[in-house]
């Protein structure tokens, strides 16, 4: 529920604070007064109006979904919004999108108004109806949504079978043509480099081999380096040594020059080019031989492409058997609990002075609702066809049938609820109202004395000076308001016994 709200330099109002409890809360007042600026500022905080105020904030006690936002939901969340140049809102003290704002509060923040023609649209009113079946029900639902998913899966995966069938033998050929391409060189890993080393080493052979013959003169004097050693009375056993190595690694590299003797440096270079064209396509003989493993398994995916479509289009068939079989209990279980739906719904109409209403269903495709698509009439009349005040009653019905279990419905804010109807009329509305404040906290202007006296909180919106005032009534500061309501500014006894006796009965 909301706790409360908070507005600073709102048009008329330059501040206001008001404490909320559950229940139906009703705004009275003078016309002009600045009801409809104090509802709007309320809205405009959960995204459904433009933010007026230069401050406003709602303590909200509600166990939010904020866990893709970075955020955890409080015991009380508290959302505002500041405009200075633009509006910017901060929820728990964190910068959030408007978007943001209207996605979190979606499913907790109701705003019935006038215009809002999505109650009555067919995927509204199945959802209504599943809602009020069994849980048996709920679970087939859950099943054929999760098969739907999956026939929807198969239709797109043999789609795309299809289409590749149409190109499946230029693809063919084509990937033929480039295993043929990449086997035909036969690349091995590494041996772009070992050619490379190659190709350096001969480039170099001439000059090694001349270098080698100069160096190997100093073994020449390995006597003299010995006998000079010994006279001067030092070790000798290091200079043996190195010169031993020096030997060993100059025949190393003899042996070398040897074996590069009989290697062919066209071929080399011709190998090494062939590797580089693959190279130059792939980036590296590595990717390479992975491509050549990847279109062989696409070129066998192709070839096996007829026993695949056979295959999919068998489990596809079997899907779309069950996923039908599912709709159809589940349409059956949706008209019966629709005739039991739609009997409650007349029972309510009748209090609020309106003819029955009817539910008819059609046979639609397979879509991820069923096979129906529902249509709710009054007295044979489309709904978007009748008038914004049937309409108005006509979704209060609907509402007051759905149940009024306490806590599960969040938040209503009404908008002209009560408007050009009768007192008879208007008395109904508000009796519903008072029902379903049990399940919802309801937020309302009211121009009756009907919906005034079933207030579960009365505040009064008065504008003294240009300046707009808001505050809760005491019971007896309620008679007076609902008298006012009922004769005008020149309040008489008998509307003064009337609203006495209005609040009495709903007591």
């Amino acid at each position: 529920m909301i706790e409360r709200l908070y507005l600073k330099e709102c048009i008329g109002f330059r501040e206001a604070s008001l404490e909320f409890r559950p229940g139906l809360v009703v705004f009275t007042g003078p016309s002009g007064a600045g009801k409809s600026v104090l509802l709007g500022a309320l809205l405009a905080l959960f995204g459904h109006k433009n933010v007026e105020a230069a401050l406003s904030e709602v303590a909200i006690a509600a166990d939010l979904d904020l866990e893709k936002y970075g955020l955890q939901s409080e015991e009380v969340n508290v959302l505002r919004a500041v405009k200075k140049e633009k509006v910017r809102y901060f929820l728990n003290m964190q910068a959030l999108s408007k978007r943001s704002v209207q996605e979190i509060f979606a499913p907790y923040v109701a705003y019935l108004h006038q215009k809002d023609q999505d109650f009555f649209k067919s995927e509204n009113m199945l959802a209504i109806i599943d809602s009020l079946l069994s849980h048996k029900h709920r679970e087939l639902l859950g099943e054929f949504r999760e098969v739907f998913t999956k026939l929807q899966r198969l239709r797109k995966e043999l789609e795309e079978i299809e289409e590749k069938e149409r190109t499946v033998a230029e693809r063919k050929e084509f990937l033929e043509f480039e295993i043929a391409k990449i086997e035909g060189v036969a690349p091995k890993e590494g041996e772009y480099e070992e050619l490379m080393q190659i190709k350096r080493e001969l480039s170099k052979k001439e000059k090694i081999a001349e270098a080698l013959a100069r160096a190997e003169g100093v073994f020449e004097y390995e006597g003299a380096v010995l006998e000079a050693l010994e006279l001067l009375g030092e070790e000798s056993d290091f200079f043996t040594s190195a010169l031993g190595e020096l030997q060993e690694l100059f025949a190393t590299h003899r042996a070398r020059l040897e074996e590069l003797e009989f290697v062919d440096i066209e071929e080399v270079l011709g190998r090494i080019e062939e590797l580089s064209q693959l190279k130059r396509k792939y980036g590296s003989i590595e990717d390479a031989l992975t491509a050549l493993e990847e279109k062989k398994e696409e070129l066998a995916r192709l070839e096996n492409i007829a026993f695949e479509k056979k295959q999919l289009a068998k489990e596809l068939q079997e899907t779309e058997t069950r996923a039908f079989e599912l709709a159809a209990t589940i349409s059956k279980a949706r008209k019966e609990g629709a005739q039991r739906l739609i009997h409650e719904v007349n029972e309510h109409l009748a209090a609020l002075r309106l003819p029955k209403a009817s539910i008819h269903f059609e046979k639609t495709a397979l879509t991820m609702h069923g096979i129906d698509a529902v249509q709710v009439r009054l007295a044979g009349v489309e709904f978007h066809k009748i008038s914004s005040g049937e309409y108005n009653r006509l979704r209060l019905a609907f509402m007051a049938a759905r149940g009024t279990e306490a806590g599960e419905g969040g938040v209503l804010v009404l908008d002209e609820i009560d408007a050009n109807i009768s007192g008879e009329e208007s008395m109904a509305v508000a009796k519903i109202l008072k029902k379903l404040s049990r399940r919802y906290q309801i937020f309302a202007i009211s121009h009756q004395a009907q919906l005034a006296s079933q207030a579960d909180q009365h505040f009064l919106v008065t504008k003294e000076e240009g300046q707009s005032r808001v505050r809760e009534l005491e019971p007896q500061e309620r008679v007076a308001e609902i008298a006012r309501i009922i004769s005008g500014e020149k309040i008489t006894p008998e509307a003064m016994n009337f609203a006495k006796k209005l609040l009495k009965e709903s007591a």
